[in-house]
């Protein structure tokens, strides 16, 4: 609980320092992608976030998305970080992004911290402990119609969606929903049904990965096999688990295509 207690204190004030930024202004830098950018609030968020980790975890091991790895003499116990999962939407004055914390033993999540500093939403959970949003029990969506909600990544117009997405009255989000931290963070408190990545880093899932499990849900790779976070993510389906099987057998038959 102290554990838990400590990187919710962390996410929370790394949030604080993202609306400061939002406030006051920052500068916005483009990384190998042209798609890909950098703002000075993710830097000093990081830097936040990384500097308390040592502090209070100085034995384990960091993974963070702009430092990288972080050596640490516990290298089966993995701190994830993504200090501004959404920078796009964030640059852009949007709303959809989060602080997200992670942790990890032996390539599996056993605890998550998501923070939405716009509307003070914070959603943690240990394993087997459940999940909360503020301090109060979640539990995901009971739908189960995939077409019903559900996040899909802009880059991404396989699986058959791109025909629903067309449908106006089929409720699919594709680019409106940035960070797969924050839509996850969806899924988890039952707004939307399920969310599909094609790519995606291991600090942008391992904290959606518990949260949404103990909120009910499921959470696999595009082929429906378990994920293991400290080895490449063959891409990512969160969702209230009712949809799963659908959208794994659409992601398979994608692939014997190719």
């Amino acid at each position: 609980m102290i554990m838990l207690k400590n990187v919710i204190e962390i996410a929370i004030n790394a949030g604080k320092i993202l609306m400061k930024f939002r406030k006051e202004g920052f500068q916005t830098t483009t990384k190998t992608d042209s798609f890909d950018f950098l703002t000075t609030a993710d830097i000093k968020s990081e830097e936040f976030i990384l500097s308390k980790l040592k502090e209070e975890f100085s034995e384990d091991f960091i993974l963070s998305e702009e430092k990288g790895e972080i050596s640490g003499k516990n290298v089966k116990r993995v701190w994830m970080i993504d200090p501004l999962d959404g920078t796009k939407d964030f640059k852009n004055g949007g709303t959809g992004f989060s602080v997200m914390i992670g942790l990890c033993e032996d390539g599996k999540p056993i605890l998550g911290v998501i923070y939405d500093p716009i509307v003070d939403r914070l959603v943690y959970a240990e394993k087997g402990k459940g999940a909360t949003l503020n301090g109060k029990p979640i539990k995901v969506s009971t739908h189960s119609s995939y077409s019903e909600k559900t996040i899909v990544d802009g880059s991404f117009y396989i699986l058959g969606f791109d025909n629903l997405i067309k449908t106006r009255d089929i409720k699919i989000v594709t680019t409106r929903v940035l960070s797969c931290v924050y839509g996850g963070m969806l899924v988890a408190l039952g707004e939307f049904i399920a969310e599909i990545y094609r790519y995606i880093n291991p600090w942008d899932a391992a904290a959606v990965k518990i949260v949404v499990e103990e909120a009910g849900g499921k959470v696999t790779d595009l082929l429906g096999l378990e994920q293991r976070y400290d080895q490449e993510i063959n891409g990512f389906i969160a969702s209230n688990g009712r949809v799963h099987d659908e959208l794994v057998r659409r992601a398979k038959n994608y692939f014997k295509k190719k």
